[in-house]
């Protein structure tokens, strides 16, 4: 049985034009012509085109492929090793660029997955992105910044809703507390410090208390992070800032 040019090509998912080519430089003659001159493949054609495919597949270019199938002192075994070699290191140079474009693609996603309209609707006119270069400036080698984005990445609209409501119900109750006159190092508001760092673990990272202690300095050195505190209630960020680490002193002695 013989096939016609389409057919092979067909079957081999090549372009007919590839298949005339092979004619053309003799690496794959057909070893049939129809009565009218046109090209018939039998079975050994078909044999030597899936060898042909499968070094071309391995990048082998095509006069590599004539002498391999066609010299008899060829070693394909060598030739074989040799083209390993090329593909491993083209594979550790695609990994290396694949893992430098997932880097850029989290550095830029910042996890928030939500369109204008949504974010609108969860922050109101708070941007959730506003300290995304600065986050990333500070903390863009941790493992606590990649942890915070593996798992930001899988909020969804009514993650972020909920815990927006969890953060402006704690914003609530500390400006209850404040007005109440509590100092930053009694218990009540050492238990709201808790509960705020807390917050960070369950929805972030881990946060230890040294590292717990470092941000509420933050957010008092920092305007930005001072500004949203203080519009909690005035002055909000220092209190905060004492209570957090009287917080971690008690629980850490």
């Amino acid at each position: 049985m013989s096939y016609s040019v389409g057919q092979v090509a067909g079957f081999a998912g090549v372009t007919v034009r590839t298949l005339h080519h092979y004619d053309d430089i003799g690496l794959l003659t057909p070893s049939e012509r129809s009565r009218a001159g046109h090209r018939r493949y039998g079975d050994a054609d078909l044999d030597r085109l899936q060898q042909i495919l499968f070094y071309r597949e391995l990048g082998f270019p095509l006069d590599e492929v004539a002498a391999l199938l066609d010299d008899p002192a060829a070693d394909p075994r060598a030739h074989l090793r040799r083209r390993h070699e090329l593909l491993t290191a083209r594979i550790e140079k695609l990994q290396k660029m694949a893992a430098a474009v997932e880097h850029a693609m989290e550095a830029r996603r910042m996890g928030i997955n939500l369109t204008p309209e949504e974010r609108f609707e969860v922050f109101g006119d708070k941007d959730p992105e506003q300290y995304a270069e600065e986050a990333e400036q500070r903390w863009g080698g941790t493992e606590a910044y990649a942890e915070s984005q593996r798992r930001a990445a899988r909020y969804t609209k009514d993650d972020w809703k909920r815990m927006q409501a969890e953060v402006n119900a704690w914003g609530e109750r500390y400006d209850a507390l404040m007005a109440a006159d509590e100092p930053p190092t009694g218990k009540a508001a050492t238990d709201m410090a808790e509960e705020h760092r807390q917050h960070i673990c369950t929805w972030f990272y881990d946060c230890p208390y040294d590292m717990h202690v470092g941000l509420a300095e933050m957010y008092v050195s920092d305007e930005r992070f001072k500004a949203f505190y203080d519009t909690m209630r005035p002055g909000l960020a220092e209190h905060l800032r004492e209570a957090i680490t009287a917080n971690a002193a008690r629980r850490t002695s």
